[in-house]
């Protein structure tokens, strides 16, 4: 493989993207992330317009134009991408209709050597028409072997935590649908290599695998029950890494420690092929305060 065109991703504009979501989109995407397929959660508000509510993980699918890595003019390799880290902050809760401005920024990269990995972080932001800030999100891509162009070796960001070195406080097994990926795509990642096997083979995996983003809603999910009661506006802020992707029809583990403050530490995995599919997970559940939403 050829190193990366640092050049031509630096000159690259992500477009910026205006959009309006209702009730209809709200519904498709947490039918995306699994909602209503486990008889152990009740979800009946997430998928049902007469008392609905949005999922925090909604804005990570709002105001993007898609997987732009697809544009010949970013000059990537996309089907080499790996997504690695990701992170959610909210400043307000969503409601299940709106209008966003998203606004997505490459903010770094680094290059691990030639015949290794480049890495990409980028930044979107959501706001409303008037300019409230609303989430944003930051989140790292692994390009293999499109290492060898010069520059930094590391991105500059923290590291994801460890674990607590004791055994979590409560779990979640939620199922996914051997469609999953099907209908999540409906909500804006067209990425073929989760749908046709050709391109999943191209990538490196023997059959489709589900959406990062689309993991880090069901993972979502979890958390919203496990540390939230089942209202997701008290989720406000989520950060994991991917370890392994999911493949549609596994069986999500997700492990919960309570720490101080409203902070939460939890690890994902599947436990019927032994892989844990999301590690170093830190989560906020403390809401948002009434200072902060009048803002």
């Amino acid at each position: 493989m050829k190193p990366m065109d640092v050049d031509k991703l630096r000159a690259y504009r992500v477009p910026e993207c205006n959009e309006s979501y209702d009730a209809r989109d709200t519904i498709l995407y947490a039918l995306g992330v699994g909602a209503g397929l486990s008889d152990a959660v009740d979800e009946l508000d997430f998928v049902f317009e007469r008392n609905l509510k949005a999922l925090p993980t909604l804005a990570l699918v709002l105001g993007t134009p898609g997987f732009w890595a697809m544009d010949p003019r970013a000059g990537l390799d996309w089907v080499q991408i790996l997504h690695g880290e990701q992170a959610l902050k909210l400043y307000r809760p969503l409601e299940p209709q709106g209008t966003f401005v998203g606004l997505t920024e490459i903010t770094d990269i680094a290059d691990k050597g030639p015949g290794k990995p480049a890495m990409v972080k980028s930044r979107r932001t959501l706001s409303t028409l008037s300019g409230v800030l609303v989430a944003e999100m930051e989140e790292v891509w692994i390009l293999r072997g499109a290492g060898g162009f010069g520059g930094p070796r590391d991105l500059s960001h923290d590291a994801p935590p460890a674990m607590p070195d004791r055994p979590s406080d409560v779990h979640l097994d939620l199922p996914t649908a051997r469609n999953q990926a099907l209908i999540y795509r409906l909500s804006g990642d067209r990425n073929p290599l989760h749908v046709e096997p050709s391109t999943a083979k191209l990538g490196g995996f023997d059959t489709p695998i589900l959406h990062g983003l689309g993991t880090m809603g069901l993972i979502g999910r979890a958390l919203v029950h496990l540390a939230c009661q089942g209202d997701p506006a008290l989720l406000t802020e989520m950060r994991l890494r991917f370890t392994a992707p999911v493949v549609p029809g596994d069986v999500v583990r997700t492990e919960l420690w309570n720490e101080a403050n409203g902070e939460v530490r939890f690890r994902s995995s599947v436990p019927a092929r032994g892989v844990v599919v999301a590690d170093g997970g830190v989560a906020r559940v403390a809401g948002f305060a009434e200072a902060q939403l009048a803002a």
